[in-house]
């Protein structure tokens, strides 16, 4: 560790001689230009979030002046001057860390020994935070922990944990099903626990569905636990069910041919948000490798500077302020996430793609630096969609 001025090593030690924290902004301008504690607020302001850089300019002349004053001159006042300066672009108030760390922490703890209540309470919790509820469903399964799909004779509204051949798994809630009122899904809780439905037309009847609903229940395999596939539920859904109390329509076979894999993605997509499926990369891997695409998890085996093809889901893209026109990709595949870099000139040459488009093939660059893998893009080209895709979290 090293200091710029030997009064700064009580106050930078701690951080390893990095200022991190806007109270070591203040104390190293109070203890190396003799800023008082009015003009050391000042200095906080005028590099705060809402910068100007008519002030900064203005402190900055101050803090030289009174660093000359209290006899720091040279490489001394420029390192000084730079790291105070340079503290602008990411500091925050000590107090803010330690309340992120602890939610870190806690975060991470509960992720790794309670993983189930976990997942629930984050996807009972959305929106929130940085990812779709489809991509934390899909990191969930990859890190082992088992999801059940919702069914009408077993899900409340709220996902909830099952216990299951002694482990514990996460039950997705109704609230997942779009348009499924949460009044028709009490009336179906409440319906269930006095009697098991009989069929479908009888769980409509007893809590009181509409077409729409009955429907949307049906095409996502709600309904599955009542018998038949989902399109023969769609068929049965589609059967006017206003008859005699209890008593079933007659169930003519259902002409419709069951769903493909694309179809049920789709109808997954189009009815939850969510799929507990095949992700739509592993539904296209097979024409992926033959172009010599990798895995998330393969490119995480290759070599730095190594090219390289990596393909997914568009999940999140960011542009932050203090990285000079770079824009960062995460792409999903059904084996994990990968870190997309983007340099402006590419950013220009390919924006339409880049911003647009929900699927990404990225030829480029591998780079690997403190265990961690990344892409920087040289050409980026979009896929085709699979029917309904997960809205990406973009320049948030």
């Amino acid at each position: 560790m090293t200091y710029p001025h030997p009064s700064l090593e009580p106050i930078l030690r701690r951080t390893l001689g990095v200022p991190l924290f806007q109270e070591q902004l203040l104390r190293m301008a109070m203890v190396t230009a003799g800023f008082t504690a009015t003009e050391a607020e000042e200095l906080r302001r005028a590099f705060g979030f809402k910068r100007s850089e008519r002030l900064m300019a203005e402190v900055e002349t101050k803090l030289r002046a009174g660093m000359a004053r209290q006899g720091i001159h040279g490489d001394a006042a420029e390192q000084i001057v730079h790291s105070i300066t340079a503290f602008a672009l990411y500091g925050f108030p000590e107090s803010h860390a330690s309340s992120f760390a602890l939610l870190a922490y806690a975060s991470a703890f509960l992720r790794v020994h309670h993983p189930a209540a976990f997942y629930t309470a984050l996807l009972n919790n959305q929106p929130m935070g940085f990812y779709h509820p489809a991509t934390i469903v899909k990191d969930a399964q990859r890190h082992g922990l088992r999801i059940l799909p919702i069914d009408v004779t077993r899900s409340p509204w709220l996902c909830a944990i099952e216990r299951v051949d002694g482990a514990l798994v996460v039950r997705l809630g109704l609230r997942y099903v779009k348009g499924l009122r949460e009044r028709a899904a009490g009336a179906i809780e409440r319906a269930r626990a006095a009697r098991p439905f009989a069929s479908v037309h009888d769980l409509a009847r007893r809590a009181e569905l509409g077409r729409d609903e009955l429907e949307t229940l049906a095409a996502i395999g709600a309904l599955a636990p009542l018998g038949g596939s989902r399109r023969a539920n769609l068929w049965a859904a589609a059967v006017p069910h206003p008859g005699p109390l209890f008593a079933d329509p007659r169930r003519d076979p259902s002409p419709l041919t069951e769903m493909t894999d694309i179809e049920r993605l789709a109808a997954d997509y189009a009815g939850t948000s969510v799929t507990l499926g095949r992700h739509p990369m592993a539904l296209r891997r097979a024409a992926l490798r033959r172009l010599g695409v990798l895995s998330v998890r393969e490119l995480a085996g290759v070599e730095d500077g190594a090219s390289v093809q990596v393909a997914g889901s568009v999940i999140v893209r960011q542009r932050p302020g203090t990285a000079k026109g770079f824009v960062f990709l995460s792409l999903e595949d059904e084996t994990g996430i990968a870190n997309v870099i983007v340099t402006p000139p590419i950013f220009a040459r390919h924006r339409v793609a880049l911003v647009a488009e929900p699927y990404l093939l990225v030829t480029g660059i591998a780079q690997r630096q403190d265990g961690v893998i990344s892409v920087r893009a040289n050409n980026v080209r979009g896929l085709p969609a699979l029917g309904h895709h997960v809205p990406s979290h973009d320049f948030g």
